[in-house]
Formats: structure tokens, C-alpha cells, sequence
């Protein structure tokens, strides 16, 4: 897909650019596919106490119901509609089956309306076919990855992601992932062929602070310019420094370079190779 950059008309605009949707994406989603979607107010849990920061406001979304599984074995189905989805970066296609079902799934790169898909063991290496990772050649090209049998695609299902399949050992494949991991994962798992469509999505410029409103994300703001109570950063008088040898989170850890992940995770066994 092409970027749609705009003309300096207003100061709103200036800069902006988005997704061109060439005339092939159409918005008009199956309510049978569709579902009201709930939304906590403002990151709040059960106690209206805030867990997740700048959360709020947003447009009123659908939810467009993904078959992530593709549990339709050796059934030929053909694309007949690429929709832009509120909810993800991916655009999405209607699949029509020749047994009359209708699914959405997320769009591969290079697939237009017309094409035809299939998933099983029997199904060639093409854009947008689903087979087990011990059909799947070395080197190919995939995405939608599943981590447990039957569960569903659960790897590199964001714009543009992809992840390459780099070894085969007894039970066990191994995945260079979008984010530089090299982890392993059974064989039997299920991935579709190809790249996920909407590659330019991450070269989107907003232009302005309403347009991350409308997603949904509130302002963040500079922990100095805060109270001592709400950041270590906090309080002073005036313009002051941070006061401490390194910047820290709102929480009290180091903010440059401290490992988050929890130590003893159950997938450790599974890594080969951290994530760059």
C-alpha cells in the first residue's frame, strides 16, 4: 500500500500522512463478524484505581472477529473484500468458503481480491495458506504463528511483521521472530505463508495531539513537572534537575536499561536468543 501525504491547509494537517488505501480497502464489515466491544474507563480495574497510564476518550470501535485458528482443513476459500480494522495496524479480508462460511483473517502481503486460500497439510506454500511448520520449508517467509497446537496464531500478527523459519530438530522448529528472539516451537503449530500487508503503516505521521486522541491514548506527561507524590522525578521549586544519579519510572526502577522481564518465566527454555 501506498502513504498518503496531505498540503499544508491547516496547522493540523501539516505533516500528516497515513496508509493510501488505493481503492482496494473497503470498511463495510459483516455484522455477523462483528461485536460490541467493552472498554475499561481510563485503565482502571475493578477498584477505579488506574493500572495502565494515558488510557481514555477514543472513538467508538466495532470488533471485527479474527479467525486467528483456521481450523477449515483442505477447504477452499476465496478473498473477497480488504478492510481497514479499528482494532489492529493489519488490514483484514473477508474469506468466503465454498461450504458457505464467511471468516475475516488478517490480510497477507500480496494477496488481492479474487484469490483463493487453503489450510492443511495438503496445501501448497503460497500467500495466505495455513500449514504445520514441518510442511513449511526452511528460510520461508511467515506469520500468525502459533505457540500451542490449536490455540491460534499468537506471533507476528502486527503490520508488517513477519518471521522467518530458520531450523528443524526432532519435535521442535526454530524462529527468528520480528523482534530479533530466537525461540523454538513445536512443529505441529500452524503458520499462514507470507508477510502481513500494510507494510508502510509504521511510516503514519499524526500530525497532531487529536489524532492520538481518537485512538484512544491520553497525554503523557514529564515526570519532573510533576508532585513528589505522583514521581521520583517530582517537586522543587521551579525549573529543577531530577535529583537523583539516574532517571527513574514512576515506580522507583531504573529507567535506562533495566531488564523488565520476570526471571524464571515459563518460555525461558524456549529462548535461544533475546530479543535486540
Amino acid at each position: 500500500m501506498i502513504t498518503r501525504s496531505y498540503r499544508t491547509f491547516t496547522p493540523g494537517i501539516s505533516g500528516k500522512s497515513l496508509s493510501g488505501f488505493g481503492g482496494t480497502v473497503q470498511s463495510h464489515p459483516q455484522k455477523k463478524l462483528t461485536s460490541g466491544k467493552h472498554r475499561c474507563g481510563k485503565g482502571r480495574n475493578n477498584r477505579g484505581i488506574i493500572t495502565s497510564r494515558h488510557r481514555g476518550g477514543g472513538h467508538k470501535r466495532l470488533y471485527r472477529q479474527i479467525d486467528f485458528r483456521r481450523n477449515d482443513k483442505n477447504i477452499l476459500g476465496k478473498i473477497v473484500t480488504i478492510e481497514s480494522d479499528p482494532n489492529r495496524s493489519a488490514y483484514i479480508c473477508l474469506v468466503h468458503y465454498i461450504n458457505g462460511e464467511k471468516t475475516y483473517i488478517l490480510h497477507p502481503r500480496g494477496v488481492i481480491i479474487g484469490d483463493t486460500i487453503l489450510s492443511g497439510t495438503k496445501a501448497p506454500i503460497s500467500m495466505g495458506n495455513v500449514l504445520p511448520l514441518t510442511n513449511i520449508p526452511l528460510g520461508a517467509t511467515i506469520h500468525n504463528v502459533e505457540i500451542q497446537v490449536g490455540k491460534g496464531g499468537q506471533l507476528a500478527r502486527a503490520a508488517g511483521a513477519a518471521a522467518e523459519l530458520i531450523a528443524k530438530e526432532g519435535q521442535l522448529a526454530t524462529l527468528r521472530l520480528p523482534s530479533g528472539e530466537v525461540r523454538l516451537i513445536y512443529e505441529n503449530c500452524s503458520a499462514t505463508i507470507g508477510q502481513v500487508g500494510n507494510v508502510k503503516w509504521k511510516n503514519r505521521t499524526l500530525s497532531k495531539a487529536g489524532s492520538k486522541r481518537w485512538l484512544g491514548k491520553r497525554p503523557e506527561v514529564r515526570g519532573v513537572v510533576m508532585n513528589a507524590v505522583d514521581h521520583p522525578h517530582g517537586g522543587g521549586e521551579g525549573r529543577s534537575q531530577i535529583g537523583r544519579k539516574k532517571p527513574l519510572t514512576p515506580w522507583g526502577y531504573s529507567a535506562l536499561g533495566r531488564k523488565s522481564r520476570k526471571i524464571n518465566k515459563y518460555s525461558d527454555v524456549s529462548i535461544l536468543r533475546r530479543r535486540k
